[in-house]
């Protein structure tokens, strides 16, 4: 009887040993690094260097306001006037381009400068400008 328990032990502790190391390869593969540092310089670098897209140039007016204006401009926020409601533009467009324009590259009462997308050159946030006001007219 003994010699049974003892071969059954031996068994449990083969197959939880063997359990275990399943066990701690699964930790270690759930835990290992996802990727690794490579500084500007180094022989991995030059492998895994993004490629940069050209730019095509600034984006006109259109594609400014809807991508950064049409969430205030279409929905009146924060008191922004609506596009195309004439009466609301007209007395802004009286002050001339130039004011609208510095007001919305700079900012103005509620509207943060360049609307928010500060990454936006200022030649694009005039095209929104002009966009705007040429359907508020």
């Amino acid at each position: 009887m003994k010699r049974v328990l003892a071969v059954v032990l031996l068994g449990f502790g083969l197959t939880a040993g063997a359990v275990m190391a399943s066990v701690e390869d699964e930790i270690r593969s759930r835990i290992e690094p996802v990727g690794e540092v490579c500084l500007q310089g180094d022989e991995c670098g030059a492998a895994a260097a993004p490629t940069q897209t050209a730019s095509s140039g600034p984006r006109p007016g259109p594609e400014v306001y809807d991508a950064v204006c049409m969430a205030c401009h279409t929905t009146g926020a924060a008191g922004a006037p609506k596009i195309g409601d004439t009466a609301a533009w007209a007395p802004r467009i009286e002050k001339g381009m130039e004011t609208l324009i510095n007001h919305a590259i700079n900012g103005f009462n509620a509207m943060p400068a360049k609307g928010g997308c500060a990454n936006c050159p200022d030649e694009e946030i005039a095209s929104a400008v002009e966009h705007i006001v040429s359907e508020s007219q």
